[in-house]
């Protein structure tokens, strides 16, 4: 039958499994490898970083249900890519991380990068392994492939030796594998659904939570028709926006604090009671709160709060065991509630503090100001990816989302410097022109320092990313220019400098424009909507636009701290 190299059946066993897309930085050991997947079909993307190829692969598998590939070379090559790794495991995604390693009859001699590196990712991922053989190899991917979607998503992690990638085999001897199925989906138990029914319409002020889990679970039409049919309230996590529209009347995340604070049942619907729902403790929410948790993963079930139902299953199946339980005596809860009457009284208050804010004529313009602006010409149907301090947190408030899995940003990890990764990621698996839909990531100046550099990638495949730097020269807050000329005049800026502080006025749209995109430097509201309208316009270069606010710039004054942190 021939022979074929260890790149081709590495190559191959990827295709079999349906992977679409690997994102990597080549050297040896793995040059080969990426050829190979290229010859195989497989979309191949250069990156610049290791960490950022590893955040865009993990992305693919969020938007897709499927893991793409991160392709990294021995040694450091792998411990860049560690991150991403991390990230996508806690954020629970999908992603195959596949790392050249020293070659075998080299091991423990001081290698060229030889690092332990099945026993490191044993930390970052769900399963890691070195295939023993050539004709081990379609067996282990199936089995990465099959571990990185099946019950709760995360990282996995294939070692494959230097000396493996290019020794060959009769292709007799390697065993073909099909392509491991879509997960199995499960369901919770009835009596456990009717118990559920029970307590939610015994509940006064109910209150649905719709997390990311929703979306990565495909659950959007299930949970609309909930929603719809019994008239109850939601909130969505910071990337559960868009599983229901922003804009949908039963939304409540304008009155958020609230919402939280005096629910008497919350629903949890593919989120989790960590800090992003300050753990579903006081003062946030109230001590007599019972919970209904969904969760696919049981481990998770009652994890900080016991919950008074635990529906252990596939989020878009038990949504729709709970849909048919209420539309046999279509229970309603009532539009005209004293709860509904509180909400909508906040949700109006709040935005009108936003309003004024967004709408002060003083330059340089603050947070509220750029996102009203920017949310006024965004596509309804963009993706808008986000990270950031301040800028990705005023920004949920501001920039809506209208359709599922359309927003990507900082994540449970919080992880900084995923913004480029993630937009490479979203602009590649649109690959029908005449359905592509805009990327806009929308990032703080320290953020966009984490993977500045690749705006060449982007420019490079020519991916019609609009980036946003909204920037106040610093982490949190920054100087002006006159301050920080003062700083230097002083003394040595290293014991002078606040530590939040960056260089004021840093000209990142040049960065832009050094690979042939579009860069536009921004300090009013008319400069901020020609450069946007003009960057909307235009498919074929991608664009930055350095967007100059108050450094002083903060959000509003919160109800509670965005971070709740225990008093003991």
């Amino acid at each position: 039958m021939g022979e074929v190299t260890g790149a081709q059946v590495i190559a191959e066993a990827l295709r079999a499994q349906n992977v679409e897309y690997m994102f990597g930085i080549v050297g040896v050991p793995v040059i080969e490898i990426a050829m190979a997947a290229q010859a195989a079909g497989i979309k191949y993307v250069g990156m610049r970083n290791e960490q950022a190829a590893c955040y865009a692969a993990s992305a693919v598998g969020y938007l897709t249900g499927r893991p793409a590939v991160c392709l990294v070379v021995s040694g450091p090559g792998l411990i860049h890519a560690l991150g991403g790794m991390a990230n996508a495991n806690i954020n629970c995604w999908p992603l195959l991380v596949i790392g050249g390693s020293s070659d075998q009859n080299k091991e423990t001699m001081g290698a060229f990068q030889e690092f332990p590196q099945v026993e490191a990712c044993r930390l970052y991922s769900k399963f890691a392994a070195r295939p023993s053989s050539l004709g081990a190899i379609p067996s282990v991917m199936e089995k990465a492939v099959r571990s990185s979607i099946y019950g709760r998503p995360g990282a996995c992690y294939i070692d494959i030796a230097g000396d493996m990638v290019t020794a060959s085999v009769d292709k007799s001897g390697v065993r073909v594998v099909p392509c491991c199925p879509p997960p199995p989906l499960s369901l919770a138990g009835p009596g456990e659904v009717a118990e559920a029914v029970s307590v939610l319409k015994a509940s006064k002020r109910p209150l649905i939570i719709v997390g990311k889990g929703a979306a990565y679970g495909r659950a959007e039409d299930e949970i609309c028709q909930l929603v719809e049919l019994c008239g109850l309230p939601f909130l969505p996590t910071p990337m559960g926006k868009g599983v229901l529209p922003d804009d949908h009347p039963n939304c409540v995340a304008a009155a958020r604090s609230r919402a939280l604070l005096e629910a008497d049942v919350v629903v949890l619907l593919g989120a989790r009671l960590n800090w992003i729902l300050h753990f579903g403790h006081p003062p946030r929410f109230s001590p007599q709160v019972k919970v209904i948790q969904v969760d696919l993963c049981a481990e998770e079930l009652g994890n900080n709060v016991k919950p008074a139902v635990a529906l252990l299953g596939d989020v878009r199946g038990v949504v729709a065991q709970l849909l048919g339980c209420f539309r046999k005596d279509t229970w309603k809860y009532g539009s005209d509630t004293e709860w509904w009457k509180s909400l909508r009284e906040k949700m109006v208050a709040n935005e009108k503090v936003s309003k004024a804010l967004a709408l002060r004529s003083s330059l340089p313009m603050n947070y509220y100001t750029v996102f009203h602006h920017v949310s006024q010409l965004l596509p309804r149907d963009c993706i808008i990816v986000s990270e950031g301090a301040n800028t990705m947190d005023i920004g949920r408030t501001m920039l809506h989302n209208y359709l599922p899995r359309h927003r990507l940003d900082a994540g449970t990890f919080g992880t900084m410097g995923v913004g480029l990764g993630f937009s490479i990621a979203a602009a590649m698996v649109q690959s029908d022109p005449s359905t592509r839909q805009r990327v806009v990531c929308v990032e703080g100046d320290s953020a966009f320092g984490f993977s500045g550099m690749e705006v060449e990638t982007i420019c490079r495949y020519k991916l019609p990313v609009i980036i946003i730097v909204v920037n106040n020269n610093g982490i949190y807050s920054g100087v002006d220019v006159e301050t920080w000329k003062e700083m230097a005049k002083m003394g040595d800026l290293t014991t002078m400098a606040p530590p939040v502080t960056l260089l004021p006025e840093a000209r990142y749209h040049e960065v832009m424009s050094a690979f042939g995109g579009r860069g536009f430097l921004v300090r009013t509201p008319r400069e901020l909507r020609e450069a946007l309208s003009l960057s909307l316009d235009d498919w074929e270069r991608p664009s930055l636009l350095n967007v100059l606010i108050d450094p002083t710039s903060d959000r509003k004054q919160q109800e509670f701290p965005w971070l709740t942190r225990s008093n003991l």
